[in-house]
């Protein structure tokens, strides 16, 4: 009887040992980033700025959506200081290869009297498409330095318009001459490597070809960064920045 006892504590122990294994084993090994891929975090060094609230009492159409006002996206930092609305791109590394821009349009609307969203990227004769989801008028304005710049309205709800870019350019700003406060801008580049930090910061580039690149990170009130990577066909590369505010 004693001798059973002791064999199934054994066997017990042995599988406590062997689950305490995995669980270790499972803790300490992250998954790697996937070949191709950049992936990191961009965060924001500092006390975070108080948000401030966009004042739309000019426009008595201008509806904030959520309860307390529509909040400014100039200076967005969520957890853990992630800062969102940068714009990351490869910016050297690859070299004479060439990219087909998509047909499928980016889309860049104006809801509740602002632009969503606030920074976009596309490619170079991707189309652009400008949608106005407000019961009131709106100036589309792109004020670029190297593109072809365009202006025009959109009086009605469920308008679209589509424009191209012909040219890199990074940054294209646009306002609209109707209510001051609205803005964003895109992120005009030859090639599909591209991405804009979410909410935590975080930002994800796929299907780089093997190689070492440029990675630059631009935001509108905080500059830009680069740094370089290598990626190759087993393994991809992480990027991290952190940004603050300018003396």
């Amino acid at each position: 009887m004693k001798i059973r006892q002791l064999g199934g504590v054994t066997v017990g122990v042995a599988a406590m040992v062997l689950a305490t294994a995995v669980a270790t084993a499972q803790r300490g090994s992250a998954p790697a980033t996937p070949a191709g891929t950049v992936v990191g975090k961009i965060t924001y060094e500092g006390r975070a700025p108080r948000p401030r609230v966009v004042r739309m009492g000019a426009d008595p159409l201008c509806m904030p959506e959520a309860k307390g006002g529509t909040l400014s996206e100039v200076l967005v930092v969520g957890p853990g200081n992630g800062l969102q609305n940068a714009f990351v791109y490869v910016k050297d590394g690859l070299g004479s290869r060439t990219f087909p821009a998509p047909k499928t349009p980016v889309v860049l609307d104006q809801k509740g009297c602002k632009y969503s969203p606030h920074v976009i990227g596309i490619q170079v004769g991707q189309p652009l498409e400008v949608r106005n989801s407000d019961g009131t008028l709106h100036n589309v304005h792109a004020v670029p330095k190297i593109n072809k710049e365009f202006n025009f309205g959109q009086p009605s709800k469920g308008m679209k318009s589509s424009r191209a870019f012909d040219k890199v350019e990074v940054m294209v700003p646009f306002r609209c001459d109707v209510h001051g406060w609205m803005n964003a801008y895109a992120g005009v580049v030859a090639h599909p490597f591209f991405a804009v930090s979410k909410p935590d910061g975080s930002f994800e580039i796929k299907g780089l070809p093997p190689g070492s690149y440029t990675i630059e990170v631009w935001h509108e009130q905080l500059g830009t960064q680069t740094t370089k990577v290598t990626v190759d066909a087993k393994a991809g590369a992480t990027a991290n920045f952190a940004m603050k505010a300018k003396a």
